[in-house]
């Protein structure tokens, strides 16, 4: 992995952790489907290379594997 794809992949875990503050008054499956978005869309940026389209599809297999986790 380049440094310039690890640098972005770094700032953007650590924007994700940081906005989790804002989590506080939400439910957990709303937390769950948030968080399962964010780190999703990160994995599917670092796997694809960094392509957008890897990031939406991260996005959303994250959110909806996040949902679904917090029901049980």
């Amino acid at each position: 992995m380049s440094s310039s794809l690890r640098l972005a992949a770094m700032a953007a875990l650590s924007a994700s952790l940081i906005s989790l503050t804002a989590c506080a008054g939400m439910s957990n499956q709303t937390r769950d489907t948030a968080v399962g978005a964010g780190l999703g869309a990160i994995a599917g940026s670092v796997i694809t290379g960094g392509t957008t389209g890897g990031a939406v599809a991260g996005g959303v297999i994250g959110g909806v594997i996040g949902n679904e986790n917090s029901k049980k």
